[in-house]
């Protein structure tokens, strides 16, 4: 979906309904008029900032057009961070969440808006002035993964969000089979590559609650301090599992310099952030997590962004992503095989 086609979309939504909706669940808004602000506009979950008066919360919706059947559950992303809150603040404080679908045509729900800034492909100004931005960063982000991993999930309620035992397998098997739905051009190795992946897996650590897309654009940062993490966004994909599935992924997107093209793209790349390697020794020190098998998980992480992209890749190719930009995707899925190779292979890390 273009901009301009999700813009007209918005435009369709009868905000005046979900004004009227939130004035009536929450006593304490004024009589001021409702403001909308896109945060987001893609495949994914959308997000838009909602303003009323001096009070301001975030609304979060599946895409526009159709989705595929238990895709994009926001009552399961509200009930999981309506109990990890309590217990991991840096999850978004959910407000309520909505499945009438006179109120808009897709269920949603409204949380609180945090304050700071999201490090995306670049860095703040007043990050970029400063010697000690990508250490702090960078203990920052290992830090958070830990203090996640570390949650009692069963203290606070959350056991019942995934099945941890034969984990790491079924999300082998599960994205090796998506790779296969959504396969267009022929690429070299890949099967051998699979096949590595599936007679290699690893036992899994005790199992913890997993993120499942943590990343550093995922996060907020204060803008005062870039050693405070405010906020950890996108719980949608969140569930029961193998920590270490989330430090590889979070790793393999760790973009380090004068990699190839792959469609990613990260501050990663500045002076001053640690690498990957100094990445995983930190949280196996922090964690006392053995990541002795890492190179597995590396592997099994470039190998599932791939697929990711290889899923744009193909709806561009038949027709049902307009967007040019994925027209090019095809070599970042490459460059993004090649890392996993280079990883099955040991080589990643040295």
């Amino acid at each position: 979906m273009s901009q301009q086609q999700f813009q007209n979309k918005t435009a369709e939504v009868n905000w005046l309904r979900v004004e009227q909706y939130l004035k009536q669940e929450i006593p304490v808004l004024s009589e001021e008029p409702i403001k909308i602000k896109p945060f987001s506009a893609g495949y994914s979950n959308l997000t838009y900032l909602i303003s009323i008066g001096d009070w301001q919360a975030v609304l979060r919706r599946p895409p526009f057009g159709a989705i595929p059947p238990k895709a994009h559950d926001m009552k399961r992303e509200f009930e999981i961070i309506e109990k990890l809150n309590n217990v991991f603040p840096l999850a978004p404080k959910p407000y309520l969440y909505c499945e009438d679908t006179g109120i808009m045509e897709r269920h949603f729900y409204v949380m609180e808006k945090k304050e700071g800034v999201v490090l995306d492909d670049s860095l703040p100004r007043e990050f970029i002035a400063r010697e000690d931005t990508g250490l702090l960063v960078s203990n920052a982000v290992v830090d958070t993964l830990v203090n996640l991993h570390d949650v009692d999930y069963k203290a606070a309620g959350l056991q019942d969000i995934g099945y941890p035992d034969g984990y790491l397998s079924r999300q082998v098997h599960g994205w090796i089979k998506r790779f296969h739905h959504s396969k267009t051009d022929d690429i070299s190795s890949v099967e051998t590559l699979e096949k590595w992946l599936i007679d290699h897996i690893p036992p899994s650590p005790a199992p913890t609650i997993v993120h499942n897309d943590f990343k550093l654009n995922n996060m907020m940062f204060s803008a005062k301090d870039p050693g405070e993490v405010v906020g950890v966004f996108d719980w949608e994909l969140s569930t029961l599992g193998d920590p270490l599935t989330d430090l590889a992924s979070s790793i393999a997107y760790w973009t380090a310099p004068d990699e190839e093209e792959s469609g990613l793209t990260s501050v990663t790349t500045n002076p001053g952030f640690f690498s990957r390697k100094e990445m995983l020794e930190l949280y196996a020190k922090k964690s006392g997590r053995d990541i002795s098998n890492i190179d597995y998980y590396l592997t099994f992480a470039f190998y599932k962004i791939a697929v990711i992209l290889q899923q744009l890749y193909y709806r561009w190719k038949i027709g049902e992503a307009p967007d040019e930009r994925f027209g090019k995707l095809n070599i970042g899925i490459q460059n993004l095989l090649n890392q996993a190779a280079k990883a099955q292979r040991k080589q990643l890390l040295r």
